[in-house]
């Protein structure tokens, strides 16, 4: 190898770690119906549906 390669560094590949767990949740058209007209009431801005849920969640649980 030539001396200039070695001082290249990679950089690291994928998404950058976060700490937090992945949950993956199934939710049926009457849930997901719920969801979306708490996000219409809500808005705007209008949040996604993973946010909803989380913020959901987090009043919930307080």
């Amino acid at each position: 190898m030539n001396a200039s390669n070695e001082d290249i560094k990679k950089s690291e590949r994928g998404r950058p770690k976060v700490d937090s767990t992945p949950i993956m949740v199934r939710m049926g058209g009457d849930e997901l119906g719920k969801v979306d007209a708490w996000i219409a009431a809500n808005g705007p801005p209008y949040v996604s549906r993973p946010e909803a849920i989380r913020r959901l969640v987090e009043k919930a649980l307080g």
